[in-house]
């Protein structure tokens, strides 16, 4: 069974960069899609980034030219940095991995504000 613990976030001024970071456990060399998710109170879950384990990015519109997202498969382990932040960046980042099965495993979130 893997689990997924997110590091990162906060609270950040509008403008400014933000840098998280996720890491799988509880098997070794991972080589399934993950990436991540935000998602604010009474509204739905939104995709942000995904990265392959080859390396292959997939970005949502919203941050798109923005964001970054990396993985580093030696540490099972992707981050997601995101620049010139907007109030509308403010969510609960989660971190997400999708196996054959399709079936996800979804880390606990982290908090990221961004004040205006």
């Amino acid at each position: 069974q893997v689990q997924l613990v997110e590091s990162g976030g906060g609270l950040v001024q509008a403008g400014g960069s933000l840098d998280l970071s996720c890491a799988a456990s509880g098997r070794t060399d991972i080589r399934d899609p993950m990436g991540w998710y935000r998602q604010n109170p009474g509204k739905q879950r939104d995709f942000v980034a995904a990265v392959s384990v080859g390396g292959s990015m997939n970005y949502a519109d919203s941050v798109k030219g923005r964001a970054t997202i990396s993985r580093d498969n030696a540490k099972n382990s992707i981050y997601l940095r995101i620049d010139k932040l907007k109030p509308e960046d403010t969510g609960v980042y989660y971190c997400f991995l999708v196996d054959d099965s399709d079936e996800y495993t979804i880390g606990q979130g982290t908090q990221v504000t961004v004040s205006s």
